[in-house]
């Protein structure tokens, strides 16, 4: 493995400059740089994204027997360095846009580096609760992905927070699994849309809460309840449950490109189909851009995808 942390051999000028190191990136430097373009790749954090965090992946093709995902993240780190992805430890601070160049500066380096193409793998995050105990029990009973954790509350009872469309989604999606469902919600009705409400109300395996909001997550080594709080009456009390499923909205880690490029109304990346902006070679792959899953599978697709896109823009751009 490369010294993450060398900033001594990191060049002023690249093909393509890429930034996050979650799956889409990690894709996007392998795919570039296999193309024989020079690559580089900076994380301002730890390579692997949220991925690198969760403790087990069961449905990543090819692995039928699942795998940690540190170690999909370092496999995937180990195929990028392969083909002579510079990744790095750093923090793009500012890019600006000069003619068909990206300048970024990048913090404690002395010169702004230059890239033909720049490709946006900046991911986003689960709006979290910030209860007691949310943290302590991440991957221990409070989860953000029912598709990635459900299957292991097998005939179990659990909790989903939250009432759009996403928390009604996984809730459904949930029963194929746990024994009992119950969705608390801040409102006194659902905001999801009417098709899933209504499958979701009809539901044996479901129940629901009302005007009401978790106050604390409980348990010892691994979730055994939380504590809620009705806001209309005050009433406070206690529900047993083996895990949770926060689903209160996400939110895109766009700050550095807000002023940049075009968000949608909700701080999402607007890209067409080549993952192409607003601005001509600039991209974006993963999570950072708007569509209606967020997987490592969908990651690495619009990694290989923006990777390929970047290439054809720098041939016609910069090698007429």
């Amino acid at each position: 493995m490369q010294d993450f942390f060398n900033f001594q051999d990191i060049k002023e000028e690249y093909d393509v400059v890429i930034l996050g190191a979650g799956p889409a990136g990690l894709t996007a430097a392998m795919y570039a740089a296999r193309d024989n373009l020079s690559t580089l790749l900076l994380e301002k954090q730890f390579p692997g994204g949220q991925v690198a965090t969760t403790e087990f992946v069961e449905n990543y093709p090819g692995f039928p027997e699942g795998l940690m995902g540190a170690d999909l993240s370092e496999k995937m780190y180990a195929h990028a360095e392969k083909f002579g992805v510079v990744i790095r430890a750093a923090e793009c601070q500012n890019i600006e846009v000069k003619g068909d160049y990206k300048y970024l500066t990048i913090k404690n380096l002395s010169f702004q580096i230059k890239a033909k193409a720049l490709i946006l793998c900046l991911g986003a995050h689960w709006k979290r609760l910030d209860v007691t105990g949310e943290n302590r029990f991440f991957g221990r009973g409070v989860s953000f992905c029912a598709t990635c954790d459900g299957s292991f509350y097998k005939d179990k009872e659990i909790a989903v927070i939250g009432g759009g469309d996403s928390a009604v989604e996984e809730g459904l999606y949930l029963t194929k699994f746990a024994s009992k469902v119950t969705i608390i919600h801040r409102r006194d009705k659902l905001r999801a849309a009417k098709i899933y409400q209504d499958r979701a109300l009809k539901h044996e395996k479901m129940s629901f809460i009302w005007d009401t909001v978790v106050t604390a997550v409980n348990g010892d080594q691994k979730v055994s309840s939380v504590s809620l709080k009705n806001l209309k009456t005050g009433e406070e009390s206690e529900l047993e449950v083996a895990g949770i499923f926060v689903f209160i909205g996400q939110t895109a880690d766009t700050e550095l490109v807000k002023d940049l490029i075009k968000l949608d109304e909700s701080g999402f990346i607007v890209a067409d189909e080549t993952t192409e902006t607003s601005v001509p070679g600039i991209f974006a792959a993963g999570d950072v851009r708007w569509k209606p899953l967020r997987q490592i599978t969908t990651a690495v697709a619009d990694g290989s995808v923006a990777a390929k896109a970047a290439g054809k823009y720098i041939g016609e751009v910069f090698e007429q």
